[in-house]
């Protein structure tokens, strides 16, 4: 009888052994348009050691050969919380570790419960259908060794996929609010046995419209008080607040200093330019920095258009992405970024939410983002891993305000950079551009009208002494006599 039951017990073991060596490859087989998972953010990493959160050897397997050994201050700060159970709405910005927080603590949540149902435990919700696809990506790597399986959910597409994955027993999903919820009404997916709920990117998830989604979601999920919840945003707004408190159990908030999430790895630059000189200074910074891959932000939708096809008259390959776009042409533009074959790709904040490309060179801020968040939050698409990155951002006089708020979001001054003549380049597709002043006026007149924009006062609506229309020049503070 001993013999027996050892024999068995032999057997039970070397079915274990082969389960686990078969998962990383069967978790590896990732859609064609899946993104790459992310690596763990060393410049970040200084905390506790993972080992002495005691999570389970499976996890930390996954975390070890993704190359995470130490938390991030996200991490660092939740993750002891999560563990236990408890609800938290963390302020925390793209690039700062909360993925694996969550992630992490679905694992563990989820091993306890061994053996699974064949139905979604775990939910988490995501504004767009990038940022899906990267967190299943990034599940997929973390939890190689973990026997889950994962179904990522988004429109743009067809149904057929995304049920078939449903039917054969997703234990985690990642969803977009309106695909979740059209097949919720077709009956293709049961929430009741949902115990884990992630918002991530809640702020954005508003912003881009999702309030009511978002409710009718939560409504239909297992009481706040049968499951846990986190809520990720880069800010605890009250309006965030108000619609997801309703819905968790008493949540802890957290946060990390939003300078600490500057990467020290990004070398920052600042260009005080005429808003008439901001393209061809635009054009000599690409010459001369030679950039592999960049993303270049503007405030408007007219106006990341309009600089997109300004660049490709001028024999650079670039792209405009907007949040109008449809989802099959937006989905297309990235693939072609993250391969190569778009070296610049324009985009608006919104637009570029859930974007995640490893080896962005170069960012430059072409306008000065109105919100100071997302100055961080543009800057720290480069310079990923442990990797070096340069961000640039050209201030006109119409960006001096926004400017003042992002530095003192900061707590520091961004170093300034004064262009020489040779830097400007001229606009090949405007043939009718009049001359530029003459050599060394450009950097002095920039710096004059700059201190006149500090010392003015806020613009109103009603300007006089307009008169009649200005040459480029005076914009630049000089005149032709003055040549």
């Amino acid at each position: 009888m001993i013999e027996v039951l050892k024999d068995l017990f032999q057997r039970i073991l070397w079915w274990r052994r082969r389960d686990l060596e078969r998962v990383p490859h069967e978790v590896s087989r990732l859609e064609p348009d899946t993104p790459e998972p992310r690596k763990a953010r060393e410049d970040l990493a200084a905390g506790m050691a993972f080992v002495d959160l005691d999570l389970s050897p499976l996890v930390l397997r996954g975390l070890h050969e993704a190359g995470f050994v130490r938390c991030t201050p996200i991490q660092e700060k939740s993750l002891p919380m999560t563990l236990q159970g408890q609800d938290i709405a963390a302020q925390a910005q793209t690039g700062s570790g909360k993925t694996a927080v969550f992630l992490i603590t679905i694992f563990e949540n989820l091993l306890k419960k061994q053996p699974l149902s064949s139905q979604c435990h775990a939910l988490v919700l995501a504004p767009t259908r990038e940022l899906a696809l990267q967190i299943q990506a990034d599940g997929r790597m973390l939890g190689r060794y973990c026997p889950f399986r994962f179904a990522a959910i988004y429109g743009g597409v067809g149904y057929e996929k995304q049920i078939q994955a449903l039917r054969q027993g997703a234990h985690i999903v990642i969803a977009t609010p309106g695909r979740l919820i059209d097949l919720m009404k077709q009956g293709h997916i049961n929430t009741d046995h949902v115990s884990l709920l992630v918002i991530d990117e809640a702020d954005r998830m508003l912003d881009m419209g999702f309030v009511k989604d978002l409710q009718y979601i939560l409504k239909r999920l297992p009481p706040y008080h049968y499951r846990q919840s986190m809520l990720f945003s880069a800010t605890l707004s009250p309006r965030v607040l108000e619609i997801t408190y309703p819905y968790m159990n008493a949540p802890v908030e957290t946060a990390v200093e939003p300078e600490r999430l500057v990467v020290k790895t990004v070398k920052q630059e600042l260009f005080h330019v005429a808003e008439a000189e901001k393209f061809s200074l635009l054009l000599g910074l690409l010459e001369r920095e030679k950039p592999n891959r960049v993303l270049l932000f503007c405030n408007t939708k007219v106006r990341t258009l309009r600089l997109a096809e300004r660049l490709t008259a001028n024999g650079y390959v670039a792209r405009g992405i907007t949040g109008d776009l449809p989802q099959s042409r937006r989905l297309q533009l990235l693939e072609r970024f993250k391969g190569g074959k778009i070296a610049i790709l324009v985009a608006t904040d919104v637009a570029s939410r859930g974007l995640h490309v490893e080896d962005v060179t170069h960012v430059i801020n072409y306008d000065v983002p109105q919100d100071p968040e997302e100055y961080v939050h543009r800057i720290g698409r480069t310079a990923r891993a442990g990797k070096e990155g340069k961000a640039i951002t050209l201030c006109g006089e119409d960006d001096v305000y926004a400017l003042e708020n992002v530095e003192k979001f900061l707590g520091q001054k961004i170093p300034v950079i004064w262009p020489e003549e040779d830097w400007f380049v001229p606009d090949r597709a405007d043939k009718g551009a009049p001359r530029r002043p003459s050599r060394g006026r450009r950097a002095e007149a920039a710096k004059r009208e700059t201190v006149r924009a500090r010392n003015r006062g806020p613009r109103t609506k009603k300007r006089g002494g307009r008169g009649k229309k200005k040459a480029p020049f005076a914009a630049m503070g000089t005149s032709p006599k003055e040549r």
